[in-house]
């Protein structure tokens, strides 16, 4: 981490007391002595809008890939883990997938959320599910009420590797016209993307996936320089003012980098939640009430 980041004995969300005013030091994406690897991504994107929500009380949470990509493995799934996390303060869900088998699933997932918490009191909150390709479905969720320009609002993009469209991404990031922008968890196949680009048959696939015809270029690119340029994408070209790439490696002693989490956001604190949520996504959850100690100085997000 930075040289910025808490000693270890005073692991806060937060360093300082935010200052609005000034932008905090955004930390760096280097190796960590406990990385994240592919059956601990979900548990990383849920340990984030834990953190994030825990201070904002509210979110909408949109998943365009709802799905568990594995239908045996059900029980380490993105949006079932951000559905069943304590406490339950996101409000909106909006889980879409375009197989019938994942749809089943979903609904199952709904069916089996309770209707109120522990204390006795009712749990307000909606999830929407919806069958289909999300690079249509998109519009439809954006026109929802719920997501309005002072909502905490979250996209988890995560594609198996050409199934995201550019212009998708870009309906997202530019949707909001004041406030935060919607954040984006967008995946990146990394350890197979050289042979998935060579197979390739449907060329107007890969251009709506990177969005023009530049993308035979990929084919002559590192894997860095592949991930850099995405990175500098959706910064420049998008107005993320922080786009970080997470590495997600193939198995817990290390091993490839089969994913990079691309993390985009424009809120100055996001930054330091998710490096926490990195280092802690192997760990068991805080309990609530450290966490309440933790954030009693840290002002409370609009």
């Amino acid at each position: 981490m930075s040289n910025d980041a808490p000693p270890p004995t005073q692991d806060f969300l937060f360093p300082l007391p935010n200052d609005m005013r000034i932008l905090p030091p955004e930390p760096g994406v280097r190796p960590l002595e406990n990385p994240v690897w592919t059956d601990n991504k979900a548990h990383f994107i849920m340990r984030y809008l834990r953190y994030f929500v825990f201070i904002t009380k509210h979110g909408t949470y949109i998943d365009g890939f709802a799905g568990p990509q594995e239908e045996r493995v059900t029980d380490c799934w993105a949006a079932k883990l951000v559905l069943e996390s304590e406490p339950r303060w996101m409000r909106h869900f909006h889980l879409c997938d375009n197989e019938g088998s994942q749809i089943a699933l979903l609904e199952e997932l709904k069916a089996s959320q309770p209707l109120v918490d522990a204390s006795g009191a009712r749990i307000s909150r909606d999830i929407n599910i919806y069958p289909g390709d999300f690079n249509t479905i998109v519009d439809e969720i954006l026109r929802s009420s719920d997501i309005r320009e002072k909502e905490a609002t979250f996209c988890l993009l995560d594609q198996r590797t050409f199934e995201c469209d550019w212009a998708t991404v870009e309906k997202l990031a530019r949707f909001k016209t004041s406030g935060h922008k919607i954040e984006l968890f967008y995946f990146l196949a990394n350890g197979w993307l050289e042979r998935a680009l060579a197979a390739q048959k449907d060329l107007d696939k890969l251009a709506r996936w990177w969005g023009n015809d530049d993308w035979s270029l990929l084919r002559k690119m590192s894997r860095e320089e592949r991930r850099d340029e995405l990175v500098l994408r959706i910064k420049r070209d998008l107005g993320y003012q922080s786009v970080k790439p997470w590495p997600i490696l193939e198995r817990r002693d290390g091993g490839a980098v089969m994913f990079f989490m691309i993390h985009a956001t424009d809120h100055p604190d996001a930054p330091q939640l998710m490096s926490r949520a990195y280092r802690k996504a192997v760990f068991p959850l805080e309990p609530i009430e450290q966490l309440k100690l933790e954030l009693q100085t840290v002002p409370q997000m609009p």
